[in-house]
């Protein structure tokens, strides 16, 4: 794997940017769905920016916890694009978002109970037998809390690795936005989360609900990383390590300067000294 300190996610307005930027360590993460075709300048696009950085896909759809079989035709196209762009990392949600053939633009939660845990490790598992390699997979931002829990999330998420293999994600604005939403210590979750099983961190920032205010945190990647967020990434890093770490931000795109001016903070903070681009 090349060395891989603070990523992007790439978005369409910052192509060229991207493609020439020469920064150390730099790599970009795309949504696999984006890319989920046979052709055209997208995929065009993707083999350019493959060719000069690594690449991390990232699903949002497979649907890990729903109760139904993955979708066949989507596990295919996923499996093409991965053999295509050979990515450094491949990761996807614990949540679910499809019933039959109804797709809902959301990842919703489920209660962590023996039932959930045998289908999310079947899917996984499934998912990554298709791939032929090891996924990610994120823990979840939480908006309400739920009853039948029969394992904290992080003993969950422990349990899918021990049956599957697979490794982790750890989304810190998931961690701060869900403590404040539903309760508990956003630092204890950090400190207790296996960073032995974390391949991959994302930071991003988030806004409070326009209702309800800060009562109610969305994680809408449409903001610069929150101090709190920093803080949180800076204490897993002092603890566990540098792992490769996204800058997530999906709306409200600011300048490709201002991004990497966010990426090159993560960057130092893992360690690691900021080289300037040519």
């Amino acid at each position: 794997m090349p060395l891989l300190t603070a990523g992007l996610g790439l978005k369409a307005e910052h192509y060229e940017e991207a493609l020439a930027c020469r920064a150390g360590g730099l790599w970009f993460e795309v949504h696999a769905e984006n890319y989920l075709v046979d052709g055209g300048p997208r995929l065009a696009w993707l083999d350019r920016i493959r060719a000069a950085h690594p690449l991390s896909l990232h699903g949002v759809s497979l649907s890990l916890a729903g109760t139904e079989a993955l979708d066949a035709a989507t596990l295919a196209r996923f499996a093409a694009l991965v053999h295509r762009v050979e990515p450094a990392l491949v990761s996807e949600h614990l949540a679910w978002s499809r019933r039959g053939a109804a797709y809902l633009p959301d990842l919703l939660p489920f209660p962590r109970n023996q039932e959930a845990l045998a289908a999310i490790c079947a899917h996984v598992a499934r998912l990554q037998d298709v791939l032929g390699r090891t996924i990610a997979l994120e823990n979840p931002s939480h908006y309400v809390s739920l009853d039948g829990h029969e394992w904290d999330e992080i003993g969950f998420l422990g349990e899918i690795v021990r049956r599957t293999g697979c490794s982790l994600l750890l989304d810190i604005n998931n961690v701060y936005v869900s403590a404040r939403n539903i309760g508990g210590s956003a630092e204890r979750y950090v400190d207790s989360f296996p960073a032995e099983h974390v391949a991959e961190i994302h930071l991003a920032g988030h806004r409070a609900d326009a209702r309800l205010g800060e009562h109610l945190l969305v994680d809408s990647h449409d903001a610069p990383v929150a101090a709190p967020v920093w803080a949180l990434f800076q204490r897993f890093v002092e603890r566990a390590g540098a792992r490769p770490t996204l800058i997530e931000r999906d709306a409200e795109l600011p300048s490709f300067a201002q991004l990497m001016a966010e990426r090159e903070l993560a960057h130092t903070m893992l360690g690691a000294p900021i080289d300037a681009a040519p």
